[in-house]
């Protein structure tokens, strides 16, 4: 644990506004404290349970910006984060990161854009992230800025990456916390999730709770269909 940049966090529900959406996100909303043990933390659960919403507000307190990008980036291109930030303390170490990088599936394409931008002002060779297909622009990023004693919140990087390189992504990330850096990671991927030595932290039932790998949804329904393909199909288009 003494490895770790952020131990944990706290949240004071009386600093959310009355209006804020995060106060319909039981999971959140119901959340005091958490605390953090391993290398690598994955969010799982259900669309909407609260996993990058969480995940984002810890990105805004340890200094990046709510779309995404290094701590060097700071832009917007529409202004939607949630406010959480703002009541939620992050439980930090006295090791401080030498890198880091918010990776979101939703907001790269602003991202792409504004590397860009970036380049040409400072007469330096783009990355070309839109010249690349989807999946090899994730991998670029991760390959350019995954890095040792390095902190990365990442929201669904398996959205444009097929199995193999899932499993590429696998191999880099658990290279990467090997040499000191820290993970936390939103996914829906059984190949993500399958990381050895993670710590697994459901969002599902209201609550924030540690779940086996056996026990997420994403495991079971996956293993469900290919073990029995042609019932479930027979059930579900009957």
């Amino acid at each position: 644990m003494d490895g770790l940049f952020i131990h944990g966090l706290e949240i004071d529900a009386d600093k959310l506004s009355p209006e804020s959406y995060v106060r319909d996100i039981p999971a959140v909303s119901s959340l005091n404290e958490l605390r953090f043990t391993r290398p690598v933390t994955f969010f799982a659960g259900e669309n909407g349970s609260g996993k990058s919403t969480l995940l984002e507000a810890m990105a805004v307190a340890s200094g990046f910006n709510p779309e995404g990008g290094t701590k060097n980036y700071s832009f917007s291109t529409r202004d939607s984060h949630s406010g959480l930030c703002e009541a939620l303390r992050l439980i930090r170490s006295w090791r401080r990161p030498g890198w880091g990088y918010f990776l979101r599936a939703e907001s790269f394409y602003n991202v792409a854009t504004q590397e860009e931008l970036y380049a040409r002002d400072a007469g330096l060779p783009s990355d070309g992230l839109h010249e690349r297909s989807h999946g090899e622009s994730f991998l670029t990023v991760t390959h350019a800025h995954l890095r040792p004693e390095s902190l990365y919140f990442l929201d669904e990087p398996e959205a444009a990456l097929s199995p193999q390189r899932q499993l590429t992504l696998l191999l880099d990330i658990f290279s990467c916390s090997k040499e000191g850096s820290q993970f936390f990671i939103v996914t829906h991927s059984p190949i993500l999730l399958g990381l050895p030595g993670a710590e697994i932290l459901s969002f599902d039932g209201g609550r924030v709770r540690p779940i086996a790998y056996e026990e997420t949804d994403s495991f079971q329904v996956t293993k469900m269909f290919i073990d029995h393909r042609n019932l479930v199909l027979k059930e579900l288009l009957s």
